[in-house]
């Protein structure tokens, strides 16, 4: 590929790493604040004042923004490969879009498992007829799954922004 066309490739890339960013982090953060009005604060027992009716919904809720987690995670991965495969800067001399990256993809198997679990509570929800003990069921499985690491790579991607807006470790040219 010639340099024009790369230039615009990594360009696109970048563009649509940003926008579906912005929706897989938010989707995310909004599937966290619904998952924890759901249970007591610090335990993984369910809030009794939640009527079975609001439960369910809730439930609906959190399939429904899982799915779109689920879509843009992927398309951030795709296209954070082609931004890394395509882009002219040396991960050498940027020192923060390395760190990014590994943050990134270290977390990849942890995504894939809970995507595994989302996904079945999106076929649960809009599949079958399944029962509230079924929802809860996976929803604690995705809660307490890999103790935890779905949540220290929640704090990893807001790392990453950061990383992004300061560029520690960026080798500067010496002319300044």
């Amino acid at each position: 590929m010639h340099s024009e066309g790369r230039s615009v490739t990594w360009r696109i890339a970048l563009l649509i790493l940003l926008i579906s960013g912005i929706f897989w982090l938010g989707a995310a953060s909004a599937r966290i604040i619904i998952g924890n009005t759901l249970l007591q604060t610090g335990t993984l027992n369910f809030e009794e004042y939640i009527s079975p009716d609001a439960e369910r919904e809730m439930f609906r809720l959190l399939s429904m923004v899982s799915f779109v987690v689920i879509c843009s995670y992927i398309v951030v991965l795709a296209s954070s490969v082609v931004f890394l495969a395509t882009m002219p800067f040396k991960l050498r001399e940027n020192g923060w879009l390395m760190m990014s990256a590994l943050l990134f993809y270290l977390f990849v198997p942890v995504e894939i498992f809970t995507m595994v679990l989302d996904g079945k509570m999106i076929y649960l929800e809009f599949f079958t007829t399944a029962e509230k003990e079924a929802f809860r069921e996976l929803f604690i499985a995705r809660v307490a799954a890999l103790a935890g690491a779905p949540l220290i790579a929640s704090l990893c991607y807001y790392t990453i922004i950061g990383l992004a807006i300061f560029q520690p470790l960026k080798k500067r040219s010496a002319a300044l």
